[in-house]
């Protein structure tokens, strides 16, 4: 098996630059790990730019195939528990980063990386919701196991025009809360389509940096973006609320007093869809094919071949992507 051939999209560096192209590889290219997945569909997400772009934060190695997110096919297995011929969600842990990704026809992973896809899904939908999807549904999993209901008072979701922030809105809409999305975009028709109550600006979830507490508001916060943005959300949190953190594109220091979380029993939890365990991946994934898949996602949704992928990136990098690319493998 190890002679099959097989086209990825590959980052070399060149002196100071990062050429990426289409090149043929071979299964001894891959690391040696005991599940041969062929892959359908990947996704494009932020994360895999950066990889394609030499950022030794993400890849530390390179010749590199990114792609965090695969979706396809057992084509050789060394595990009981993984048979030949299953269809598989490998996303997260180390895939695309320093382990060959999903922009290759081909992935070799542990076992322990592998998540049978589940009823009710498709490869192809697997990957629109991808590793972007999987954190909406986990921030908002863990939300309603700490107990927060939709009669404790609105909820707020940042960075909500973001592959998580607008599925995080579309789920927590589905479970009957009054969801307000916060956005520095103008999306206000595009986030009400998908179940907002309201939209405000970012500004307005912003500041107060001098203030230890503001006038208590939310009863739980979805937080992708960080920094004083999850600052502020945390102080306007109401007695007992949760707020849950998994991003930080407006910063990584957080500029902040114990005294919500003494004062007001704030709970901060910290969403690690990178390392999340297999028992909890197996959990969000089954709700997703169930309770919260939503079909506007296909209207949302552009598909590209690898030889499409790297304008993708250019444009993902220049924040011009709106919605979900992905990637699918000529079988």
């Amino acid at each position: 098996m190890d002679n099959i051939t097989f086209q990825a999209l590959v980052v070399r560096q060149q002196g100071d630059d990062f050429i990426r192209q289409i090149e043929e590889q071979q299964l001894t290219d891959l690391p040696e790990h005991g599940v041969v997945v062929q892959v359908h569909y990947s996704s494009l997400n932020y994360k895999d730019a950066l990889s394609a772009t030499g950022n030794r934060g993400v890849t530390r190695r390179y010749p590199h195939t990114p792609g965090i997110d695969a979706a396809g096919v057992v084509v050789a297995s060394q595990d009981k528990d993984v048979a030949v011929g299953q269809q598989v969600i490998v996303h997260c842990y180390d895939l695309g980063m320093n382990t060959a990704g999903g922009f290759g026809q081909y992935i070799r992973v542990p076992a322990d990386w592998v998540v049978p896809l589940p009823d009710g899904l498709s490869l192809r939908e697997a990957m629109m919701y991808g590793t972007g999807g999987f954190t909406a549904a986990l921030s908002v999993h863990k939300l309603l196991a700490q107990g927060v209901t939709a009669d404790m008072g609105q909820v707020l979701v940042t960075g909500a025009t973001g592959g998580v922030g607008s599925l995080a809105v579309a789920i927590l809409a589905r479970e009957g809360f009054e969801v307000v999305a916060a956005s520095g975009k103008a999306a206000e028709e595009f986030l009400l389509g998908l179940g907002a109550r309201s939209v405000i600006g970012r500004d307005k979830v912003s500041g107060g940096a001098d203030k230890a507490m503001l006038r208590a508001r939310w009863a739980g916060v979805v937080d992708c973006v960080g920094g004083d943005i999850l600052s502020r959300a945390i102080k306007s949190t109401l007695p007992g609320g949760v707020v849950t953190s998994c991003g930080n594109v407006a910063g990584a220091d957080l500029p902040l007093t114990v005294y919500p979380f003494i004062l007001r029993g704030v709970s901060l939890l910290g969403i690690d869809a990178a390392e999340c365990p297999l028992a909890l991946r197996h959990t969000i994934w089954q709700r997703i094919a169930a309770e919260w898949k939503f079909d506007h996602l296909q209207a949302q949704t552009a598909e590209v071949d690898l030889a499409g992928l790297s304008a993708q990136i250019d444009e993902i990098l220049a924040g011009k992507i709106q919605g979900r690319v992905i990637i699918k493998h000529e079988s």
